[in-house]
C-alpha cells in the first residue's frame, strides 16, 4: 500500500511538472486565458466537476460492491447525465431512462428473432439505430446536445447498440444481459440525480430569478436592434444574428426553470409567451423599416415620437433589472402608446382635410398618408412590446388559479431527418460488413463504438464537426488511460485506493466539460475513461485489453467522421437552396391555403430558419450569407402582411375596385415562384400596381372608416412590395445561390 501511495505521489508530481512545461516552456510568461478553465475555474464549473466526480465513484463503488459485472457502466450513465443546473440533469435524466427502457426492449425483440442470421442481425441493428434518429430529429427543441427530448432517442440507440451487441455471442442470456445494462443505467441515474439534490440551494427561488434575468438579457439585444430601426437601419438584425438566436435558447431552457420549480402556477408558460412575443416584436419592427425605406415617410410628428420611443427602449432593460416594479414601465409604455395613436388620428384628420379642400396638395397629402401608417405601425410594434411586458410580469409574479398555457413550438424538417437516419443507419451497417468480412476478433468492439457515436451525433445539423472534436476528446482519454492503465491501476489493491487513483483525471473531465469550447471533446473523455480504465474486482485492465480497447475506439470515431464527411455530407449551399424553395412554396400556399396559419406560426417558421442558417458557417459570415438572412426576414415580414391583407379581404370594407387590385396581387402570390421575367416579377408588379391604385383611390375617399382600411391594406402592401425590391436577389430563384448574381460583391462582405 504504501509503494503504491509512493507511485500515485510520482505520478501527479511527473504530470504537473508535464503541464507547468507545456503550458510556461523555458521562455517568457505566456498568457494562459486558453487554461483558464483548469488553473482558475469559477465556484460553479468547479462545484459541477467535484459534484459529479463524487457521484460517478460512489455508483462505480456500489456496482462494485454488488460485484456486477461491467461496473465502468454505472460510472459512464453518471457522465452521461449529470448537467450543470438541477433542472437539466433532471429531465436529462427522465428521458435517459425512458431511452434506456426502449432501447433494452428493442433490443431483446432483436436478438430474440434473428440470433443466426448475421447480415439481416446488422441490417436490422442499424436500421433500429436510425429509426430513432429519425424519430429524434422530429422532435421540439433545437437539434443540440442540449434538447433532451432528443437525448431520449439517442439514449434509446445507445441502449440499444450495447445489448444487441453483447447479446450476438449469446443470444440464450440476452435476457440477463439486458438487465444487467439497465440495471448500471438506472443506477447511475439515480446516484447522480440524489447526489445533486444534497449540493442545491434556495432552488426555486434561483429558478425564478433566472427566469427574470433571462428575459431581460433577450430583451436587451432585442432593444438595440429596435433603435436602430426606428432610424432606418434595415440590416440591424441580419448584423446581430444573435438576437433571435438567444430568444430561442432562453424558450427552450424554460422547461428547466420549471423542473426546479417544483410545483408552479405556469410561469414558464408566461415566459415562453413573453419570448414569443417579442419574436414578434422584432417582426413590427422590421414592417416599420421597411416603411421607413419609402420616400418621404418621415415627418415631424415621426421623428418626434420615434425619438422618446428609442430613449424608452435603451432604458427599458434597466428598469426591468433587479426585481424593479414594472408598473411606472407600463405606464411610461401606455403613454407613449397613445401618442402614436393621437398623433396617426392627427395625421388622418390632415390628410382628409387636404383631400376634401381643394385645391389638393398631392405631395402633402401623400406624405400625410405615409406618416400616418408608419405612425400606426409604430403603435403596434408598442402594443406587442406592452403584450411581451405583461407576460413577462405574470412569469415574476404568478396569480392563483391561473390556467394559461403556452406550449413549445419547433417546426421540423421530413427530408433532414430522412438524412439523419440514413447516414446513421448506413455508416453503422458498413462497420458491422467491416466486422464481418475480416473476421476481426475486437471487430465488435469496433462496431459498438460506431454505433454510439451516430447514436449521439447523427441528430445534428452538422455532425462531422461534432464528431472531430469527439475524436480530439478520444485522443486524450487514450492518452490519460494509458498511464492509468500501464502504470498507475495496477498497484491499488482497494477501491479506496482505486478512487483516489480516478479521482484526479475525472475532475479535469469535468471542468472541460463546463468551458463550452470543450463541451464535445470533454463528452468523450468522461464517457470513455470508465471504459479505458475498466475496474473490476477480480481483475485489471493489463497492456493487452488497454490496447485491444484503444485501437477499436480510435479507429471507430475515425471511421464515423470520414463517413459523416463523405456519405451524405452536411452541405450549406444546398441547405439555403432547400430552404429558399421551401420559403418560396410558404409563401405561395400563405395566399392560397383555405385555413391559413398563426401569425406566431409564420414568425416562429421565420425565427427558426434565420437561426438555422446564422450556425451553418460557425460565425464565420460572407455576403450570401447575409443575403440569405435578409431574404428569410423578408420572407417572414411578406408572409406576416400577407396573412394581414386575406383578413382585410375578408372583411370586405374595402371598395370594388381596391378589393379587385388587392385581390389581383394575392393571386399572383399564389402562384410565386420566384421566376423573374426581366428586372421585376409578375408578384413584384402587381402589388406595385396595387399600391398605385390603392394610393390614388384613397386620395378621394370621404369615407373615414373605409378610408383607414385601404390605409392598413396600402401600409401592407408597401412592405410586401418593398421587401420584393430589395431583396430580389434572395426570391429570384434562378440564382441558385447568388454567387452569380453579385460576384463582384461577395468580397465586399469580409471587409
Amino acid at each position: 500500500m504504501r509503494s503504491a501511495a509512493l507511485s500515485l505521489s510520482q505520478f501527479y508530481q511527473a504530470l504537473a511538472a508535464m503541464t507547468r512545461q507545456t503550458l510556461l516552456g523555458n521562455g517568457p510568461p505566456r498568457k494562459l486565458d486558453h487554461f483558464r478553465w483548469l488553473i482558475a475555474p469559477d465556484l460553479l464549473s468547479f462545484g459541477y466537476a467535484l459534484r459529479t466526480t463524487i457521484s460517478s465513484l460512489i455508483a462505480l463503488g456500489i456496482a462494485l460492491w454488488w460485484e456486477l459485472g461491467s461496473p465502468q457502466w454505472a460510472a459512464l450513465t453518471v457522465w452521461m447525465v449529470a448537467q450543470g443546473t438541477r433542472g437539466k440533469s433532471i429531465a436529462k435524466a427522465r428521458w435517459h431512462m425512458f431511452g434506456m427502457v426502449v432501447g433494452t426492449l428493442c433490443a431483446i425483440v432483436l436478438v430474440a428473432c434473428m440470433p443466426q442470421a448475421p447480415l439481416l442481425y446488422l441490417l436490422c441493428l442499424a436500421g433500429g439505430i436510425g429509426a430513432f434518429c429519425f424519430v429524434g430529429t422530429l422532435l421540439p427543441g433545437p437539434a443540440a446536445m442540449t434538447n433532451y427530448r432528443i437525448h431520449g432517442m439517442r439514449a434509446s440507440g445507445f441502449t440499444y447498440a450495447i445489448i444487441a451487441l453483447d447479446g450476438v455471442l449469446a443470444p440464450d442470456h440476452i435476457f440477463e444481459i439486458a438487465m444487467a445494462r439497465a440495471t448500471y443505467i438506472t443506477l447511475g441515474i439515480v446516484i447522480e440525480t440524489t447526489i445533486s439534490s444534497l449540493f442545491q440551494y434556495r432552488l426555486e427561488n434561483r429558478a425564478r430569478n433566472r427566469l427574470a434575468t433571462n428575459f431581460v438579457q433577450a430583451l436587451g439585444g432585442a432593444t438595440r436592434a429596435l433603435v436602430n430601426m426606428l432610424r432606418g437601419d434595415r440590416q440591424a438584425v441580419t448584423h446581430s444574428p444573435d438576437v433571435f438566436g438567444t430568444i430561442l435558447t432562453l424558450s427552450d431552457q424554460v422547461e428547466f426553470a420549471e423542473i426546479e420549480m417544483g410545483k408552479h402556477q405556469h410561469e414558464g408558460d408566461h415566459a415562453r409567451a413573453a419570448l414569443a412575443a417579442m419574436t414578434v416584436l422584432m417582426s413590427r419592427g422590421m414592417e416599420l423599416s421597411a416603411l421607413l425605406a419609402v420616400p418621404n415617410s418621415q415627418g415631424t410628428h415621426y421623428q418626434d415620437v420615434s425619438v422618446q420611443v428609442g430613449s424608452f427602449l435603451k432604458n427599458l432593460p434597466d428598469r426591468l433589472g433587479n426585481g424593479q416594479p414594472i408598473q411606472p414601465v407600463l405606464n411610461d409604455l401606455t403613454l407613449l402608446d397613445s401618442t402614436c395613436r393621437e398623433l396617426a388620428a392627427t395625421s388622418l384628420e390632415d390628410e382628409m382635410v387636404a383631400a376634401t379642400h381643394p385645391p389638393v396638395d398631392l405631395p402633402l397629402e401623400r406624405a400625410l398618408s405615409r406618416e400616418g401608417q408608419l405612425l400606426h405601425k409604430l403603435s403596434e410594434m408598442l402594443d406587442e412590446l406592452r403584450l411581451s411586458l405583461e407576460q413577462f410580469e405574470m412569469s415574476r409574479n404568478p396569480q392563483p388559479h391561473d390556467h394559461f398555457r403556452y406550449g413549445m413550438r419547433t417546426y421540423r424538417d421530413w427530408r433532414v431527418a430522412f438524412t439523419n437516419s440514413l447516414r446513421a443507419s448506413v455508416t453503422i451497417f458498413c462497420s458491422g460488413l467491416i466486422w464481418v468480412a475480416t473476421a476481426w476478433p475486437d471487430g465488435l468492439t469496433f462496431m459498438m463504438f460506431v454505433a454510439i457515436v451516430c447514436a449521439l451525433f447523427s441528430t445534428l445539423e452538422q455532425p462531422a464537426v461534432a464528431t472531430q472534436a469527439f475524436l480530439h476528446g478520444t485522443v486524450c482519454v487514450i492518452g490519460m488511460c494509458g498511464l492509468l492503465d500501464l502504470w498507475v491501476m495496477a498497484q491499488p489493491t482497494t477501491y479506496e485506493m482505486l478512487a483516489m487513483c480516478l479521482s484526479i483525471p475525472m475532475l479535469l473531465g469535468g471542468l472541460a466539460f463546463a468551458y463550452v469550447p470543450l463541451v464535445l471533446a470533454a463528452v468523450a473523455y468522461n464517457l470513455f475513461l470508465p471504459i479505458l480504465v475498466g475496474p473490476l474486482n477480480q481483475g485489471r485492465m493489463d497492456e493487452i485489453l488497454y490496447f485491444n480497447t484503444a485501437l477499436p475506439l480510435l479507429l471507430a470515431m475515425i471511421f464515423a467522421m470520414w463517413m459523416y464527411r463523405v456519405f451524405l455530407p452536411f452541405d450549406p449551399d444546398g441547405l439555403r437552396w432547400d430552404m429558399r424553395l421551401d420559403i418560396l412554396r410558404w409563401l405561395r400556399h400563405l395566399a392560397a391555403w383555405r385555413t391559413p396559419p398563426l401569425p406566431a406560426e409564420v414568425v416562429g417558421r421565420g425565427v427558426d430558419n434565420f437561426v438555422r442558417l446564422s450556425s451553418m458557417t460557425g460565425g464565420r459570415k460572407s455576403y450570401v450569407l447575409e443575403s440569405y438572412l435578409s431574404g428569410v426576414l423578408s420572407s417572414m415580414t411578406i408572409g406576416l402582411n400577407v396573412l394581414r391583407l386575406r383578413h382585410i379581404l375578408a372583411r370586405g370594407v374595402l371598395p370594388p375596385g381596391a378589393q379587385r387590385a388587392t385581390q389581383a396581387m394575392m393571386n399572383r402570390m399564389q402562384r410565386f415562384t420566384g421566376r423573374y421575367g426581366g428586372q421585376y416579377g409578375r408578384t413584384s408588379r402587381a402589388t406595385h400596381l396595387a399600391v398605385l391604385y390603392l394610393v390614388q383611390r384613397e386620395q378621394s375617399e370621404t369615407n373615414l372608416s373605409v378610408r383607414v382600411e385601404m390605409l392598413r391594406a396600402l401600409a401592407s402592401l408597401r412592405v410586401i412590395e418593398t421587401e420584393l425590391a430589395q431583396n430580389q436577389a434572395f426570391f429570384d430563384a434562378s440564382s441558385p445561390y447568388l454567387d452569380q448574381a453579385f460576384p463582384e460583391k461577395k468580397t465586399a462582405a469580409g471587409s
